[in-house]
């Protein structure tokens, strides 16, 4: 298991290197662009590392590439989901040729998927740093 320590320099690294399809997302929901959403990008949860995050609704969100292991990506979620975490996955190929579906597709998660917490609005939720997320 990597320690905590390690997944964080990895996520900084992460951010700064992105792959083209997380750039191009990442122009869409940063600045709490779509539907007033806050992101995040290469948070680390537990000993994972995710491509985007939104705290308020414990969504995360994740482009695929052909590296993918789709059995451990599943084995993943799964651990997460028993922590209340929901992840959606799209392809590098949506993201490149079909991002309205893509964030069409992230409204719809977004408006279904209930708050973290109650009774507070996107722009007034806490804002652990994501060396803190995981804890």
């Amino acid at each position: 298991m990597t320690d905590r320590a390690t997944l964080l320099a990895r996520a900084r690294e992460m951010r700064l290197n992105p792959t083209e399809p997380e750039k191009r997302l990442w122009r869409h929901l940063s600045a709490s662009q779509l539907s007033g959403h806050k992101f995040r990008r290469q948070s680390v949860i537990d000993y994972y590392i995710v491509d985007f995050f939104c705290p308020l609704k414990k969504l995360i969100v994740e482009v695929d590439g052909d590296t993918h292991d789709v059995e451990a990506d599943y084995k993943r979620d799964d651990r997460l989901r028993h922590k209340g975490y929901r992840t959606v996955r799209f392809g590098n190929l949506d993201v490149m040729g079909n991002m309205e579906g893509v964030l069409l597709a992230l409204v719809d998660t977004l408006e279904k998927t209930p708050d973290r917490w109650v009774g507070r609005q996107a722009s007034t939720t806490p804002n652990p740093s994501s060396e803190e997320e995981g804890l």
